[in-house]
């Protein structure tokens, strides 16, 4: 576990995961071992969405992919490469083709080994900033290589009826858990924002839409994606993904409570 400190604000990092922040003592993220998912966040990559009514199979202009439901970048340990005072660097490589157990066989899936057909270094950037917490993705790869990514996170909830604010929309939290597993979307969206006890807001770079999904009452997670699968088949989720091109791309997101940004300290 790795601790980062500034000020009021306190992030706890176990393994790359992010599993605590605080500010002024409030915890944010949903904490492992209570109800709602084993998690508190991880990342979807190179597809977002369940893979099972295609045979768990994607198809790539390098011919077809073996994954399973939000790809197989989580099954993948990372490797810490830089640690500061207020930074965490975190890396995750994969060479092309190789065959990658599937941590949910055989309980949750039938495939037991998952592949994809393109090399990749995928990085994730912790930074504390005063005003919030940054937390950049960073996809380097062959060039052409067709991809979709997404961050899930989960925060904690603390009151009976949070809501979360998409722009002019007002999404109760019963609309979250009535989307069941296919998780609700929230389009061409590039921030949300969480009234709970302490508000949050999540603003993103790069994205461009969420999707939001809970299947209880104490946590909710608000995920940034650049695709919502379930527009279209799973035979087709190639229509949804971007193609890298010769350089590194860059995703951000950032986590900024209210409190943060009404303290006189808060950059103006």
């Amino acid at each position: 576990m790795i601790e980062l400190k500034a000020g009021a604000q306190r992030v706890r990092v176990d393994q790359g995961e992010l599993v605590g922040y605080e500010v002024e003592g409030h915890e944010y993220i949903h904490q492992k071992g209570s109800p709602g998912w084993r998690q508190s966040d991880t990342e979807m990559f190179p597809i977002i969405g369940p893979t099972d009514e295609a045979g768990f199979k994607v198809a790539t202009p390098r011919g077809e992919a073996v994954q399973d439901q939000h790809g197989l970048l989580r099954e993948l340990p990372y490797t810490l490469e830089e640690q500061e005072e207020q930074l965490l660097v975190f890396t995750k490589t994969y060479d092309a083709g190789d065959w990658v157990r599937n941590s949910k066989f055989p309980l949750k899936s039938t495939a037991e080994w998952l592949r994809w057909p393109y090399e990749f270094r995928f990085t994730k950037r912790f930074r504390l900033l005063r005003e919030g917490l940054e937390i950049k993705f960073i996809v380097e790869g062959e060039e052409g290589m067709p991809f979709m990514l997404g961050y899930h996170p989960a925060f904690k909830l603390y009151t009976d009826n949070p809501t979360v604010l998409a722009g002019d929309k007002e999404i109760p939290l019963k609309a979250i858990l009535d989307a069941g597993s296919r998780a609700l979307e929230v389009p061409d969206c590039q921030a949300v924002t969480l009234q709970d006890i302490e508000h949050i807001t999540i603003r993103t770079q790069d994205f461009g839409h969420f999707m939001c999904w809970t299947e209880v009452d104490n946590m909710v997670c608000l995920e940034p994606i650049t695709f919502y699968p379930y527009a279209v088949s799973q035979e087709n989720l190639t229509d949804g993904m971007m193609k890298l091109g010769d350089k590194a791309r860059e995703f951000s997101v950032r986590l900024l409570p209210r409190i943060l940004q009404s303290s006189p300290d808060a950059p103006r």
